[in-house]
């Protein structure tokens, strides 16, 4: 992709398996399911009982000033964003803070605070709809929380993709960096579903796993026995910075975002193309911009959401877009420990892809028993596999046919 070279200099997970970059890392290799009864509300009355959720450490939960007057989606978005800044070892208030840019993705935006202000109108009237409503709950209230913590005054937007804002944010920062529009990017995603409202509706659609009595095995992409995603919450944020930029300030890239590919299925606002022709067109789309062959990648980083339509539909995007190598490349998904976190999946996958590289291993897709023989795909299960990794695919495909595809390279 033409422009200036993009790299990523920090990393900021923040997931039911792990809050952090080494404890996330190290919660893929063991195969650490974050998946649990929730307790973030009383869910004994809905078919579905489980999620991912969060436990904040203390020092990353905000001050109480700032939570009284915002939504847990931002809480998560904060602490990810500081963590990030913290691997990175930027200091905004030692760089030109007008140069430095955010690009959050989220699919619901607020939720907590819309559920909360729906019940407290059904229940109490219009004058009991809180004064901090509106921007507790908009979508782009996190990224703007982000960049007035820390004075930045570079473009700030979000990305509104469903289960594809995350990686969508990613690609945008990008576009940002390699124009010459920003010269550092605050880039990823982040959601806190894990209401009532969300779960329900979920559970509804038929959407979700009902495994209740056995959580951390409930999340199964490309299973045989897969019956639906696990919901889950979580924020990703990645420092993104022109290779000039890093390299004058002394940082060493953990890796390179050589390119993207954006498409749409046109097709359906829940389900996903079965010939997987508009996500396949995503993958050699971010295959070109990176100036890479499908012969030289060496691992994908599924959207693997363990529903049966979504995970076949991935599995032939994949067959055509890499041919005939499809089959020997590993595959892993991320969801299978995470839950899906929806607008924050993508930014999550993301770092998971990056520490691929740094590590050069690839992590297990978890409760892989018995794979789908239809799949027809290298899935990575059981154990964590040593693999040569120079460059990495991590897919996002997302209700209402979007697709996001991004290519990540050794720096």
């Amino acid at each position: 992709m033409s422009g200036r070279r993009v790299v990523v200099t920090g990393l900021g997970p923040v997931t039911a398996v792990g809050v952090g970059a080494k404890a996330f890392h190290v919660g893929q290799l063991e195969g650490r399911s974050g998946i649990r009864p929730i307790s973030r509300f009383d869910a004994s009355e809905l078919s579905v009982r489980i999620a991912g959720e969060v436990d904040l450490p203390e020092e990353l939960v905000p001050e109480r000033r700032v939570a009284a007057v915002t939504d847990r989606i931002t809480h998560l978005a904060l602490a990810a964003a500081e963590l990030a800044l913290q691997d990175a070892g930027l200091a905004p208030d030692t760089a030109d803070r007008e140069r430095i840019g955010v690009v959050l993705g989220t699919g619901c935006g607020g939720v907590e605070s819309i559920r909360n202000n729906g019940v407290a109108l059904a229940l109490r009237g219009a004058g009991a709809v809180g004064a901090r409503f509106v921007p507790m709950s908009m979508g782009n209230s996190p990224a703007a929380w982000v960049a007035m913590r820390y004075g930045l005054g570079g473009p700030v937007t979000s990305t509104v993709t469903a289960c594809a804002s995350g990686a969508d944010a990613l690609a945008t920062a990008h576009g940002m960096i390699a124009s010459g529009e920003a010269d550092v990017v605050l880039a990823g995603g982040a959601e806190a579903p894990v209401t009532d409202l969300l779960v329900g509706g979920f559970a509804k659609m038929k959407a979700l796993s009902t495994r209740n009595d056995e959580p951390e095995r409930a999340s199964r992409p490309f299973g045989a026995d897969r019956t639906g995603f696990v919901l889950g919450e979580g924020a990703a944020v990645l420092v993104l910075e022109s290779a000039e930029h890093a390299r004058g300030r002394g940082a060493a890239p953990l890796a390179e975002l050589r390119g993207y590919g954006r498409t749409s299925d046109a097709h359906h606002i829940v389900a996903p193309r079965p010939d997987g022709a508009a996500a396949s067109r995503a993958i050699g789309a971010a295959l070109r911009s990176a100036g890479l062959t499908p012969e030289e990648v060496s691992h994908v980083n599924a959207h693997g959401t363990g529903t049966l339509l979504n995970d076949a539909a991935e599995a032939v995007a994949l067959g055509i877009a890499l041919g005939p190598v499809a089959g020997r490349v590993p595959v892993t998904a991320t969801k299978s420990l995470t839950g899906h976190t929806l607008g924050a999946a993508g930014a999550i996958e993301a770092v998971a892809a990056v520490q691929a590289l740094m590590y050069q291993v690839v992590p297990p897709t978890a409760n892989l028993d018995r794979p789908d023989p239809e799949i027809g795909l290298d899935l990575v299960a059981g154990a964590p596999r040593d693999v040569p990794v120079s460059a990495v695919l991590s897919n996002s495909f997302a209700f209402g046919g979007h697709n996001v595809v991004l290519a990540f390279g050794r720096a």
